[in-house]
């Protein structure tokens, strides 16, 4: 792979491992994201990452870096509950107690998004260019050539896209790939765990994730106590590494369909997060205190709304030098591998979607939003940007 040019578009936590492994490797990647810096605008808080996740990072990370992923990842859970808005239990997983959360190849634990991003961007250096909004791009048969809002321009032997539900790199190379909105909403909050919130915290969230059922709407919850503290973890373990302070919380999603939030489906994404909390608190008046009073001592200012939106399966399409976020070619020839991982992908991603449409219609749709948190909150560790 030394010498192969490789322009990652989109530097959220999928580009950014894709870049690492590459960088690892011998390619000479370059990573090029719109914002400003790295955390501009924001994109949640708590993600579970399981084995997938683990041996994908051990793989791509250095092991300094790896060390520091596992050290400031969160306690990890011992069950799954689903409870009433009145806090009844309504059903129990147990996780496996012999597995050891913290290996790679059995992980399962929470992190803080920010914190891996940070991680993930270490050593990166140059790698990774701030500001670089991607218009356009020519592929032709011995590379591309890419085009950024403001006049920058670039060349690359493969360009990937990693840019999100969003994509410019898919909306122009696969122009009639639809991506659909579900309906679907979900408001995101963050609680400091303080003492007194911690005085709240049901029984069953202290053991881990936790999904919350009300009528038409539900919550999800999850804590984030770190093993280390994330500057504390980067001073001992990997000095160059500048990680953000950072303390323990609950963090909670509400989600709904468009008809059941108080306020009309065009106003919502003009609120801003003062009035989105407001929001929050409104539809769960009815639910448990201690619930509705975790919720109003939230980070008002760190509330946000995000729109669930979902992919149509797309026939087959030929390889060729572009392609969206996935493995990168290792000794095949280029289209060959770019191939072989977009039916890989494809497969597998497209399954996914199907898997989650099923269960939601078995389910009904009281259920379905308990299993649409636990699929989108709980289980997901691949680092999806909301659009």
């Amino acid at each position: 792979m030394d010498g192969l040019r490789v322009a990652v578009i989109g530097g959220g936590l999928g580009g950014l491992c894709l870049a690492q492994g590459l960088h690892r490797a011998g390619a000479e990647v370059t990573v090029y994201e719109r914002d400003a810096a790295l955390g501009s605008r924001p994109q949640g808080y708590r993600l579970h990452v399981d084995a997938r996740a683990g041996l994908a990072l051990q793989q791509c990370l250095p092991p300094e870096l790896f060390e520091l992923f596992l050290a400031t990842c969160g306690r990890p859970g011992k069950r799954f509950t689903v409870l009433s808005d009145r806090l009844r239990v309504l059903r129990e997983t147990v996780i496996d107690p012999g597995r050891d959360p913290f290996a790679a190849a059995t992980l399962s634990t929470s992190v803080n998004r920010q914190t891996l991003r940070e991680i993930l961007v270490g050593g990166l250096g140059q790698r990774v260019r701030f500001g670089h909004e991607l218009t356009g791009f020519d592929a032709g048969a011995d590379g591309v050539s890419l085009h950024f809002a403001g006049g920058g321009q670039a060349e690359a032997d493969l360009l990937v896209g990693a840019d999100g539900v969003s994509s410019v790199v898919r909306q122009r190379y696969l122009p009639n790939a639809q991506v659909i909105d579900t309906g679907g909403r979900c408001i995101y909050g963050r609680t400091p765990l303080t003492d007194a919130a911690l005085s709240l915290i049901p029984p069953p969230l202290l053991d881990g994730f936790t999904a919350i059922v009300g009528k038409r709407i539900g919550m999800a919850a999850g804590l984030v106590q770190f093993r280390q503290r994330p500057e504390q973890a980067a001073a001992a373990l990997s000095p160059g590494v500048r990680l953000t302070p950072a303390a323990d919380y609950l963090m909670w999603g509400l989600a709904a369909g468009r008809q059941s939030f108080p306020a009309p489906d065009q106003q919502l994404a003009g609120l801003d997060p003062a009035a989105l909390h407001d929001m929050a608190l409104t539809m769960i008046r009815s639910w448990h205190p201690d619930l509705r009073r975790l919720v109003a001592m939230a980070e008002t200012g760190e509330t946000f709304l995000v729109r669930i939106r979902t992919s149509v399966p797309e026939p087959a399409w030929p390889p060729s030098r572009v392609t969206l976020l996935g493995a990168a070619p290792d000794g095949q020839a280029l289209l060959a591998a770019v191939g072989d991982y977009e039916a890989q992908m494809r497969e597998y991603g497209y399954a996914e979607v199907l898997a989650s449409q099923r269960a939601e219609a078995e389910m009904g749709a009281r259920r379905s939003v308990a299993f649409w948190l636990y699929r989108r909150l709980a289980r997901s560790g691949r680092g999806e940007r909301p659009g």
